[in-house]
């Protein structure tokens, strides 16, 4: 593989690690400011709707933009957000913090898919896609407890900082390893936003969304079910998230290889397992063992989801895939916000600690239907030659600099 993807991966890691540790520092950030921690958690949300918003609006902004530059803009935007964040006198700045570092968040991964796709041979597009992703899961792991117990010994402002130098170390990486790639023959923004009229693109959003909530249904709710179903101890739910972040990486490690022999029996399969296995959670939660192995399949197979919808998505919007793919994040921004919403409805009516399971279930299923529906187009074309390349440019040696072919 390329040694850019892993630029790709560095920001990646980054983005994640900014986008969920506020969920662990909300109580230290309540604290500070003398706010409650159901007011701090406004935090979480004004960075989704930083990626709604940022999604197709910087999107739209570089059609146009080199990608090379552009991916340099976003992570300098990322890097000014989290700096912002840092030294926030008040609340009201902090969120404007927030929402300032989700701006550049579905963009970049919109434009990062795209480029990680023209890296490499025809065959591996959603193997270099999922490289990159590697980075969003590897945070989950590593750097969102890191950080985390960082904010908590040494005050959440320093997180943001060490978030912000890991957004200058992305931007050098980007700088160094990845290629100035032709811009390639785009149609302009009209052209984009008629792309995502495309039946499948729409079908492949609407799977992102309902699929991916079935998933942040549970996992919203985890530390909860694991400490007052199955009964660990809550210095133990570190371990349990970090278990789960095991369980996303091994999904995104599998789901590019699977993705590029058969995308679509991929999905499906992934959507119908999660739907079994979040309803098994809801009757095993007591069980300890079988609960902790439940999380790990559970991470595996909801981020299993991940890159067989980018990949469609993309494909579907095969002349314009770059603002389909920004659109598709902030489907998955949605489906966070959307998935923790309705399991914190079934617990406030009484049905349960776990009940947010079965909900999630109900919402995998419901994606998988939407998957189903979406049978059209083969998604073969690779993505480079889907954006309108010419097979001079596409021949041409500076396009693919870094890739080599692998057996």
């Amino acid at each position: 593989m390329p040694l850019a993807l892993l630029a790709l991966a560095v920001a990646a890691f980054g983005i994640g690690t900014t986008e969920f540790v506020m969920m662990g520092l909300l109580p230290n950030v309540a604290d500070d400011l003398q706010i409650s921690v159901p007011t701090a958690g406004y935090l979480v949300s004004a960075y989704a709707l930083g990626v709604v918003i940022g999604a197709p609006l910087l999107t739209a902004f570089g059609a146009r933009v080199p990608r090379k530059r552009m991916l340099l803009f976003l992570m300098a935007l990322f890097t000014a957000g989290n700096l912002a964040t840092a030294f926030a006198p008040g609340f009201p700045t902090l969120v404007a913090g927030r929402m300032l570092a989700g701006l550049p968040h579905g963009a970049f991964f919109g434009v990062g898919a795209v480029v990680a796709a023209r890296l490499v041979r025809e065959g591996r597009a959603a193997r270099a896609v999922a490289m990159m992703f590697l980075g969003l899961t590897v945070a989950n792991i590593v750097g969102v407890p890191a950080a985390t117990a960082l904010g908590q010994h040494l005050g959440w402002r320093a997180t943001f900082l060490v978030v912000s130098a890991i957004g200058l170390v992305a931007m050098a990486a980007l700088a160094a390893l990845v290629p100035r790639l032709p811009l390639e023959h785009q149609g302009g923004v009209r052209h984009e936003i008629r792309a995502l009229a495309n039946r499948q693109v729409l079908l492949g959003l609407l799977t992102a969304v309902f699929g991916f909530a079935g998933i942040f249904a549970f996992y919203s709710y985890l530390s909860s079910m694991m400490t007052k179903v199955t009964g660990l101890a809550e210095g133990s739910v570190t371990l349990v998230l970090a278990l789960f972040g095991i369980g996303m990486t091994l999904g995104t490690l599998i789901a590019g290889p699977l993705t590029d022999r058969a995308p679509r029996p991929t999905l499906y399969v992934a959507l119908g397992t999660l739907g079994v296995l979040l309803t098994a959670f809801h009757f095993a939660a007591d069980v300890t063992w079988l609960a902790l192995v439940l999380v790990l399949l559970l991470g595996a197979v909801g981020f299993l989801i991940t890159t067989p919808v980018q990949m469609l998505v993309m494909r579907g919007a095969s002349e314009a895939p770059t603002l389909a793919s920004a659109f598709n994040q902030a489907a998955f921004n949605l489906a966070n916000a959307g998935g923790a919403w309705i399991g914190g409805v079934v617990i406030a009516l009484g049905w349960g600690w776990t009940s947010p399971t079965l909900v999630g279930a109900v919402l995998a299923l419901v994606g998988l239907g939407i998957a189903l529906c979406n049978r059209g187009g083969t998604g073969s074309r690779v993505i480079a030659r889907a954006e309108g390349e010419s097979a001079e440019a596409e021949s041409a040696p500076r396009e693919r600099p870094v890739s080599a072919p692998s057996h």
